[in-house]
């Protein structure tokens, strides 16, 4: 979850607070996702009860997350009506509240993230209005752009996903070529998917805040204009192609290539040539070190115990241990914070020797880096689907490895974690 959608989320819930709205409540929310147990971590560290976790998908079922039970949806009929709210952070809130209500449940659903602010079903005076400034807000945002680059093409992504980005980017120009475009400009949400499009040289970027680019993406789609393109896989912007990922569980990187932009299957990637050296590698032991990336917006963070181990392990067999962080993230107990751009963390990892990360965008902008490179998944089925996360986003020619319940079991027990720089898969070793 990132920053402006967690803060808009903490609003929310502190209103419902004031209003004394959470007292004495059996709380339950929809939809197992990072979302989700970002807001359980908020709950249970505000001191509530949090019953369970509703979800569609059966195959989470008889899991938890901070012994919260995933259960299935008609569960929150058990409950008294009066004395319980739903809470829904996913993104496909409307169809969970039409779900619910279908269910027979009469009480209380609260909205606390409006990923989607024109996705809104009222007639009311009120909304209206909003929508119809919201609509002069983003064709003045379109027109604004169309000044500034008037003879341009103009591609938009719209979320702030680096991984995504990358995939954009890396096959953009075939795209282009296809439709002899020459000029053009990438437009981005803040500044670290604009450093990833300056991975490829010469390309222009346009940034943007989330507010802004979700009304300029919308008055782009309600004019039609073919002079724009908004260059992403899911929902509102593609019709059911996000079901390839889902239901055949196609790589995310042949979505775009094939169902974003309509090329052939066995078209190359363009490289990034924007790849810099970090100015500080000489504090790395070189080929003696290992950067542990935990951090990631759209994938649900392992335990401290896992890390805390991994960590220990690799200190005592002689490795420097580094986090990489950003903004306010901390280091791992035991490792030294560093904080590359996005251009330099491949000279990073391949200084180091070893890259160690929980599954995010920034393994896609390592896909190329020359070193030993883990990617760490949850154990769990992604979304509503039969797939594991690890079936969905594995990366060719790295290690991947799925942490779920049964291996931090033998973390308890004294099993020791270590990926070993010859090309091993992970090892548990007994101390």
């Amino acid at each position: 979850m990132d920053k402006t959608h967690y803060e808009e989320m903490v609003r929310n819930l502190n209103a419902l607070e004031k209003e004394a709205l959470l007292k004495d409540k059996a709380l339950y929310l929809f939809g197992h996702c990072n979302a989700t147990e970002t807001l359980i971590d908020l709950l249970l560290e505000r001191k509530y009860r949090v019953c369970g976790i509703l979800d569609n998908n059966v195959l989470k079922y008889e899991t938890s997350y901070r012994n919260t039970p995933v259960l299935p949806p008609n569960t929150i009929l058990e409950s008294n009506t009066e004395h319980t709210i739903v809470f829904i952070a996913a993104r496909a809130y409307s169809s969970m509240a039409k779900q619910l209500r279908m269910l027979g449940f009469v009480g209380r659903i609260e909205k606390l993230v409006d990923y989607n602010s024109y996705a809104e079903y009222s007639l009311s005076e009120e909304t209206i209005r909003r929508k119809g400034q919201r609509i002069e807000r983003g064709l003045a945002l379109k027109q604004k752009l169309e000044r500034k680059y008037p003879e341009h093409f103009k591609i938009l992504c719209p979320f702030s996903a680096l991984g995504d980005v990358f995939f954009a980017m890396s096959y953009l120009p075939h795209f282009l070529k296809k439709r002899s475009i020459e000029r053009y400009v990438v437009c981005v949400i803040g500044n670290a998917c604009a450093e990833v499009v300056s991975l490829f040289d010469g390309v222009l970027a346009e940034k943007y805040d989330q507010k802004d680019m979700d009304e300029l993406v919308q008055a782009c789609l309600y004019t039609q204009d073919s002079h724009f393109f908004i260059a992403h896989q899911d929902r509102p912007y593609v019709v059911n192609l996000h079901k390839a990922l889902y239901v055949k569980c196609i790589p995310l990187e042949k979505i775009y290539c094939c169902g974003v932009f309509g090329l052939l299957e066995d078209t190359r990637p363009i490289m990034p040539t924007g790849m810099k050296a970090y100015p500080k590698l000489c504090d790395i032991n070189k080929g003696g070190a290992v950067v542990f990336s935990p951090y990631a917006k759209s994938v649900t963070t392992l335990s401290k115990d896992f890390w805390d181990k991994v960590v220990q392990d690799y200190k005592r067999k002689g490795y420097q241990c580094l986090t990489n962080v950003a903004g306010d993230e901390q280091p791992l107990d035991g490792t030294e914070a560093i904080s590359p751009q996005i251009s330099e963390l491949q000279s990073v990892a391949e200084y180091a020797g070893t890259f160690i990360g929980i599954r995010s965008g920034l393994c896609d902008i390592l896909k190329y880096a020359r070193c030993e490179k883990t990617a760490l998944y949850p154990d769990y089925n992604y979304c509503d689907t039969k797939w594991k996360a690890i079936d969905m986003y594995a990366i060719e020619g790295w290690n991947n490895l799925a942490v779920g319940d049964e291996y931090l079991e033998r973390l308890r027990t004294g099993d020791t974690v270590c990926i070993h720089p010859d090309g091993e898969t992970l090892q548990n070793i007994r101390e």
